[in-house]
């Protein structure tokens, strides 16, 4: 079954965490994601407000759970780390 990969940032460095948007990017494709949102307009409803929300779509959990242990994206997530406060999920999608 699909899933979303779901993260809310807060960047405290945007030299850095554009570099991890950089190399991202490309470590979520080759693991069948793509992005549906990426800092879009949105409404808070509930919960701690970060100002960046992004969610891309991976063919199931597992692909995106993958994702994010490959050395492409961990080597990414290194500029992202001390440059952003975030909270990541992965969800299944029930259709």
């Amino acid at each position: 079954m699909p899933a979303l990969w779901i993260a809310h940032v807060s960047v405290t460095d945007a030299e850095a965490y554009g570099k991890y948007a950089e190399l991202a990017g490309p470590a979520i494709a080759a693991h069948g994601g793509h992005f549906i949102a990426r800092g879009g307009r949105f409404v808070q409803l509930e919960g701690k407000e970060r100002p960046r929300n992004v969610v891309a779509r991976f063919p199931s959990v597992e692909a995106a759970v993958e994702c994010y242990n490959s050395d492409a994206y961990q080597a990414a997530l290194n500029h992202a780390r001390g440059a952003s406060e975030r909270e990541l999920m992965v969800v299944e999608i029930d259709e």
